[in-house]
């Protein structure tokens, strides 16, 4: 079986993670479930070199700096877009600079996966699916009624451990979310896929042709600086914006999902990374100078000023410089709404 080459998409500011995330130093590189930062740990989880090769990053010029400093010494090659185009033009991009025979693993920058045993198994199996022509999904195993996550509907198996997915699922209410998970059958859709680079233009031409057209002439404009490669801006500009979902997955005939439980999480707010940490038995997590007194379910993250907190309940503080968030576990979902969330 060929090696898998992890695609490493590591575009965003991480909003909803202010203040600790924030533009200058948005939520890959930074330190949050444990002591490394979230890239770091997408990039160990692929070096296995018998299953993987080196990583090809896709990031923009504002993360540039954060990239090549933490991806060191470990080779591959790093895609510096011109502008932002969402996910489709990205992963197009590192497609066009790939034999059409190699198979791509589309890695977000800034999940965190607990079990990395059980996400290489689902490497390898999606490998094998790409080998054959299918464009892979990993389909995270739900434990909860989830209503931030869109959903892979489990259609025919298609061999051991591997199904074709039946169809693709909006962000539910809670009700469908509750319903999805009696009625089993649906996983969490968590943006990783595994797919030839060929099938993928092959795909992407078929039903995003301009997309298509522009990423092969971006690539085909563009210039080398040592492991960088900078694609030509003036094609790249002409892409429309779109997910890889919208304008491949959920259209095309050859899609097949690989279900596992890995321990997964998109750390999309502070709610989702309290869940992702370790907790005392009353549910606190503490990272800091603090002291809770009668609290459950509460959070308290400070880079300096002791924090103390008494008798609240769903709760997350967080104390980064000069800028203090307070929030309830429901409104952790609209921290980047803030003006400083949008500002710094």
């Amino acid at each position: 079986m060929a090696k898998l080459v992890p695609v490493v998409l590591c575009g965003g500011s991480g909003t909803r993670l202010w203040p600790r995330s924030r533009a200058t130093k948005p939520k890959p590189f930074i330190p949050l479930v444990d002591d490394e930062p979230l890239f770091i740990a997408t990039l160990k989880r692929c070096g296995d070199p018998d299953l993987f090769a080196a990583p090809v990053v896709v990031t923009g010029a504002a993360h540039l700096d954060h990239v090549e400093a933490q991806l060191a010494g470990d080779g591959g090659e790093v895609i510096v877009e011109p502008m932002a185009k969402n996910t489709a033009a990205a992963i197009a991009l590192a497609a066009c600079r790939m034999d059409e025979d190699d198979v791509m693993l589309v890695c977000p920058s800034d999940h965190h996966i607990a079990d990395c045993d059980a996400f290489n198994a689902a490497a390898a199996r999606a490998a094998q699916l790409a080998g054959e022509g299918w464009l892979v999904a990993f389909g995270i195993t739900p434990d909860a009624p989830e209503t931030g996550f869109g959903y892979l509907k489990q259609g025919d198996e298609i061999g051991d451990g591997a199904w074709r997915i039946e169809r693709f699922v909006e962000k539910p209410d809670r009700e469908r979310a509750e319903q999805f998970l009696s009625e089993g059958g649906y996983s969490w859709n968590g943006g990783l896929f595994a797919f030839r680079a060929g099938t993928f233009m092959d795909e992407l031409a078929a039903y995003r042709p301009a997309i298509a057209d522009c990423a092969r002439q971006s690539v085909a404009s563009g210039h080398t600086e040592g492991r960088r490669f900078y694609p030509g801006a003036d094609a790249f500009a002409r892409i429309e914006s779109e997910s890889v979902d919208y304008a491949v997955m959920e259209n095309t005939s050859q899609a097949a999902m690989v279900p596992v439980s890995m321990g997964w999480s998109d750390i999309g707010n502070w709610h989702a990374l309290h869940a992702a940490v370790a907790s005392d038995a009353d549910g606190n997590t503490v990272r800091g100078r603090a002291e809770l007194v009668d609290c459950r379910n509460v959070m308290v993250d400070t880079d300096g000023p002791r924090v103390s907190v008494i008798g609240l309940t769903d709760v997350v503080v967080v104390v980064d410089g000069d800028e203090v968030l307070v929030t309830t576990r429901e409104g952790a979902q609209k921290v980047g709404k803030l003006a400083g969330a949008v500002n710094q």
